[in-house]
């Protein structure tokens, strides 16, 4: 039996750098799952493993970069220039994967936003639940759903929209958002005691958590070129062909506009019926 052939595949230099490059990928593959179970038992934060989980991966990718390159290092002198025809073909061709890729490094060193974010991107609002080299991952809020609820969508969007849409960030760097609530008042009816009464429970109901974002957004305006703004609760009242408007307007925590509004709307009908009519 001849075995010439097969001597002379096992000993070929091009073999044995794939196959050492095999060895390579295995080996840091190996090591990712490892590290990767291990913080899995030891953080429970969620946003915390996340973070660590998605810095092994990165960290992975670029060991088997640098290793392609350590094994074929001898022979990347000689494709300079091939590399480089081929490259400008491909960057025309994936032109839109490589506005990802940049969008996806905006995303990481601007802070766009981050796992957790609540956003609107691309016309779509939710929760950021994953970032992507080439996509961000949301779990979709509102569309046919009422209110701040999820829809129960997985969207993914390409990070090339940070550089074609505006990017809405609930979250970013303050954790609370203005919200109101409007009050109809008839003419004849007692209106002052109807506007203390919504900045009654207004108070009772939002005001113990303005403390708590007065430090936020005093940060926020020595960051931004922001005038200082009202954080305890205020009513304002409009007259109109139809009675008297009155506006609640209160902060809240970007996730709990739904809750809060449902509490002052349930304080406010408590109060219609132990009021007599006033």
């Amino acid at each position: 039996m001849d075995t010439s052939g097969i001597r002379a595949l096992l000993f070929d230099p091009t073999i044995g750098r794939w196959i050492s490059v095999g060895i390579a990928i295995i080996f840091v593959m190996v090591l990712r799952r490892a590290a990767q179970r291990y913080i899995g038992q030891q953080v429970t934060d969620t946003t915390t493993r996340y973070r660590v989980n998605k810095g092994f991966t990165l960290l992975s990718y670029a060991l088997i970069l640098l290793a392609l390159g350590i094994i074929f290092s001898d022979r990347l002198g000689g494709l300079t220039v091939a590399f480089g025809v081929a490259g400008a073909g491909i960057a025309f061709a994936l032109q839109e994967v490589i506005a990802s890729i940049a969008g996806w490094v905006a995303i990481s060193f601007s802070r766009f936003y981050s796992p957790g974010d609540r956003v609107q991107l691309g016309g779509i609002k939710g929760d950021v639940i994953d970032i992507g080299i080439l996509r961000t991952t949301l779990m979709e809020i509102g569309e046919w759903v009422d209110g701040d609820n999820y829809s129960g969508r997985i969207v993914r969007i390409a990070n090339s929209y940070v550089f074609k849409d505006p990017v809405f960030n609930y979250s970013a760097d303050l954790p609370f958002l203005w919200d109101e609530i409007k009050l109809p008042v008839r003419y004849g009816c007692d209106w002052k005691f109807a506007k203390s009464t919504l900045e009654r429970i207004l108070e009772e109901e939002c005001g113990e958590s303005a403390p708590a974002f007065r430090g936020a957004w005093d940060k926020a305006v020595q960051k931004y070129a922001l005038e200082d703004a009202r954080i305890d609760p205020l009513v304002t009242i409009k007259a109109n062909d139809n009675g008297i408007a009155m506006t609640g307007r209160y902060i809240v925590g970007f996730r709990a506009r739904r809750s809060t509004k449902d509490r002052i709307f349930t304080r406010l009908l408590e109060e219609v019926d132990l009021s007599d009519g006033r």
